[in-house]
């Protein structure tokens, strides 16, 4: 393999230029190859980029071998034959969230990437946020003590995915941050939600339950006349708020709390309130997608396998199917 790692770009669509634009700002790769079935895509990353090969045929990246990984930014119903021709021929795989349609597939690609000592990423982000990174620090440092809650709001009015419902579309970024935060396995898993318009459940609202009573929701919706992307993470020592649309502040560590005293008995119990004051840490302003790329080429150099691998893509995979199943029953309880 050459110095430079030669990265191949399936897809150029909505998310596939920021996936090109940060791969190109890393000086040990070359973004050698971009595939769009569309001309107007291609026309636009001739523009950008004059000197990469633009090709409509994914198999004229996954079989060049002037390519050692591939960047997969498609519909999720084409991740896993995709994935699948790139692990087979010998290249990494950078795929775009959710990791595939469902977890057999997952499973699959997770057994033939170890079968090849090749690396799958997918493309969870918001793990590489300076707000994630900085939640994720203050949970290790038990700034929070036992967490109690996690509590999610992510609304907009659209994009309406025609594949997809609004919990394989939004959801994958709230669990996956989940996943990532949070200690311990979930048990069990209860999801509600409606279609308006797209045939697709357009509203919805995820439940995830884990062991010694610690809870998380997710309010997940295309249909909300205003945007809001705030998370609260409440502990027994500490509170937080996440508002990722704030420019500043974007989190604010509340030392508020509830302290319980007992005398023997429930009927006993003495109850007070504790409120002292917020801080706002400071959280590192670097775009997420430039970390991102750059942990993917350091674990290839390094042979290491990612936080956000093909194993985390099959938990998130697992638990949006168990949602899938929960919605049709209307709020059935699945076990995780």
């Amino acid at each position: 393999m050459n110095s430079d790692l030669r990265i191949g770009v399936i897809g150029y669509g909505y998310w596939g230029p920021n996936i090109v634009r940060n791969f190109m700002r890393h000086s040990d790769c070359t973004v050698t190859m971009i595939c769009d079935a569309g001309s107007e895509a291609l026309d636009r990353a001739r523009r950008m980029y004059p000197g990469v090969t633009l090709v409509k045929e994914p198999n004229e990246v996954l079989d060049s071998p002037d390519v050692d990984a591939v960047a997969v930014v498609t519909p999720v119903a084409t991740h896993y034959e995709l994935a699948r021709r790139a692990l087979e021929n010998g290249k990494h795989v950078f795929v775009e969230k959710p990791f595939t349609a469902n977890s057999d597939e997952a499973k699959r690609l997770v057994e033939l990437a170890e079968a090849k000592g090749r690396l799958i990423m997918v493309d969870h982000t918001f793990l590489f946020t300076g707000a994630v990174r900085k939640i994720k620090q203050l949970i290790e440092q038990d700034s929070l003590g036992k967490l109690l809650y996690y509590d999610s709001t992510r609304v907009n009015l659209g994009l309406f995915q025609h594949d997809v419902n609004v919990v394989w579309d939004l959801a994958p970024h709230d669990l996956s941050i989940l996943d990532h935060l949070v200690p311990g396995t979930p048990e069990a898993l209860v999801a509600t939600g409606t279609t308006h318009f797209s045939g697709y459940e357009d509203v919805a609202y995820i439940t995830v339950y884990y062991p010694d009573s610690m809870i998380a929701h997710f309010n997940v919706n295309w249909l909300s006349p205003v945007k809001i992307r705030m998370t609260l993470v409440g502990g027994e020592k500490r509170m937080l708020v996440w508002n990722d649309l704030e420019p500043d502040e974007k989190i604010k560590l509340y030392d508020k709390g509830v302290d319980v005293q007992s005398r023997g008995d429930v009927y006993n119990l003495l109850i007070s309130y504790r409120s002292g004051d917020m801080v706002a840490p400071r959280v590192e302003p670097v775009e997420a997608l430039q970390l991102e790329t750059r942990y993917f080429l350091d674990c290839i150099r390094e042979n290491k396998k990612p936080r956000n691998g093909g194993e985390a893509g099959l938990r998130i995979v697992r638990m949006l199917e168990a949602a899938e199943e929960s919605l049709k029953h209307r709020g059935k309880l699945v076990e995780l």
